[in-house]
C-alpha cells in the first residue's frame, strides 16, 4: 500500500516508492529502493523535496497514519478532466499515419542535427529554414494527432537532443488545436517547439549527455541554454517575437521559481505556459543518458500532481485533453486480467481508448493480440490501472502499438 508523508517525517527502514516535486529535483538514479542510509535521506531533504510517497508494504509505517491509496487525489482531478473532454478528431487512422510519420520524425532528425551543426560552426540559424518541416508536423497532427507524437517518443538516448525538438513541435501543434488558437498561432507554437532548445547546440556534449545526476556547476551550465538559444535566433533575425519568448521562458514556471527570469502567474506568456508543459512530457517519457523514459500514462499522472506552482492548469488541462489521459503507448491492465497497450484514443471518451490486448497476468504468457475499442456499448473490459512493463518481463511494447 503506498502513503503520501512528509519529506521531513523520513525514517531509516522505509521503502521509498517516488519523490514528490520536479522530476529535474531528482537526486538518485533510482526513485524506488529502502532506506538504510542516514545520507539518503538528508540528501532528499535538502533537495527542497517536501513529499514523498513511501511502500508500507515493503517498508515501515509512519507511527498513527492511516493509508491512503496512491491514485486518490490525482484521479479525482484526471476525471474531471475526461468529463468534459473527448479525443481530438481525426482524419485518418492510426495505421494509415503512422508510416508517414515516421518519415516525417526521420527529415525532422536530419533537420535539427543540421541546424546544430550549423551553430556549432558559427553559422546564424533561419527560422524560415524550418517553415516546411512545421507544415509536415501540423499537417500530420491534424490527420490523426497520436500518430507522430508517439512516434517521436520512441528516441534512443543518443538521440534525444535532436528528437526532443520534433516532439516538443508536434505536441505544441496539438495544445495549440486543443486550446482553439488560430491556424497562424499554432504554427508559430509548432516553430517554437522546433526551435525552443537550439540554445543546447552550444552546451558541451560531456555536460548535456553526462550518464548520471549533474553538479550545481553542470546544471548552471545547462541552465544557460534558454539564454543561448534566444541570442542565436536574435543574430539570426528572422525569429517571430513568439520564437524568442518560448526559447527563453519555457524553463519558467507559475509560482516564480523557473528560471532564467523566475518569471511568474500571467508574467509568463501562454505561448512559454504551453511549451513548459510540452518540454516536460517529452523529457520524462524519453530514454534519457542518466534515465529510462516513464510510462507515458504514468507520466500524465505525475505531472498531474506536480501541476500547482509548476504549470498552467488550464494550459495542462488542455494537454491532457490532446493526448489522452492514456496516451499512445500505455500498459493498462484490465479487468479480465489481461494487459494491454493503448494504441489509438477514442472520439467517444477519453477513459476508454482504443488497446491491443497481448498478455495474460493469470498465465504470465503472451497471448493472439487482440485490438478491443473500450468505447463500444456492451464492451465488458474496463481499465483497471496502469502497469510497469518491467514487472512483467515485457520488452517489445513499442513495437506492439505501432504496428
Amino acid at each position: 500500500m503506498l502513503k503520501k508523508i512528509n519529506a521531513k517525517d523520513l525514517q531509516l527502514g522505509m521503502h521509498l516508492h517516488e519523490l514528490c516535486g520536479s522530476w529535474m529535483e531528482h537526486p538518485f538514479w533510482r526513485s524506488r529502493f529502502s532506506l538504510k542510509d542516514p545520507e539518503d535521506v538528508r540528501r532528499i531533504l535538502e533537495s527542497g523535496i517536501t513529499e514523498v510517497w513511501i511502500d508500507v508494504s515493503k517498508g515501515i509505517d509512519v507511527p498513527g497514519e492511516t493509508q491512503v491509496e496512491a491514485e486518490r487525489e490525482v484521479t479525482k482531478t484526471l476525471l474531471e478532466v475526461a468529463e468534459q473532454a473527448v479525443a481530438p478528431p481525426r482524419q485518418v487512422s492510426m495505421v494509415d499515419e503512422v508510416k508517414r510519420a515516421a518519415r516525417i520524425c526521420a527529415k525532422g532528425k536530419d533537420a535539427v542535427v543540421s541546424m546544430f551543426q550549423e551553430v556549432r560552426m558559427g553559422k546564424a540559424i533561419s527560422s524560415e529554414a524550418a517553415g516546411e518541416l512545421v507544415e509536415e508536423i501540423a499537417a500530420s497532427v491534424l490527420r490523426n494527432p497520436g500518430a507522430l507524437i508517439s512516434l517521436a517518443r520512441l528516441k534512443t538516448a543518443d538521440d534525444y537532443t535532436y528528437m526532443h525538438s520534433v516532439a516538443v513541435c508536434a505536441l505544441m501543434v496539438a495544445l495549440a488545436r486543443q486550446l482553439g488558437l488560430s491556424e497562424a498561432d499554432t504554427r508559430e507554437a509548432g516553430m517554437a517547439g522546433l526551435l525552443h532548445d537550439l540554445g543546447k547546440a552550444l552546451m558541451p556534449m560531456e555536460v548535456l549527455n553526462k550518464p548520471g545526476k549533474l553538479t550545481d556547476d553542470e546544471f548552471t551550465i545547462i541552465k544557460s541554454h534558454p539564454v543561448e538559444g534566444h541570442r542565436l535566433l536574435v543574430e539570426g533575425k528572422s525569429a517571430s517575437a513568439t520564437v524568442l519568448d518560448v526559447c527563453l521562458h519555457h524553463h519558467e514556471k507559475v509560482d516564480g521559481s523557473g528560471y532564467p527570469d523566475r518569471l511568474a502567474g500571467d508574467r509568463i506568456s501562454l505561448h512559454a505556459r504551453m511549451g513548459a508543459v510540452c518540454d516536460v512530457y517529452d523529457a520524462i517519457t524519453s530514454n534519457r543518458p542518466y534515465k529510462t523514459g516513464w510510462d507515458p500514462a504514468e507520466s500524465i499522472r505525475k505531472m498531474t500532481e506536480w501541476c500547482k506552482g509548476h504549470f498552467d492548469e488550464r494550459v495542462f488541462q488542455a494537454f491532457v485533453k490532446s493526448i489522452g489521459i492514456y496516451p499512445t503507448g500505455s500498459l493498462l491492465k484490465l479487468s479480465s486480467g489481461r494487459l494491454a497497450v493503448v494504441v489509438e484514443q477514442s472520439e467517444k471518451s477519453l477513459l476508454a481508448p482504443r488497446v491491443k490486448v497481448f498478455f495474460s497476468t493469470k498465465s504470465q504468457v503472451y497471448i493472439p493480440p487482440e485490438l478491443i475499442d473500450l468505447s463500444r456499448p456492451g464492451t465488458a473490459e474496463k481499465i483497471v490501472g496502469r502497469e510497469d512493463a518491467a514487472k512483467w518481463g515485457i520488452k517489445n511494447l513499442d513495437a506492439l502499438w505501432a504496428t
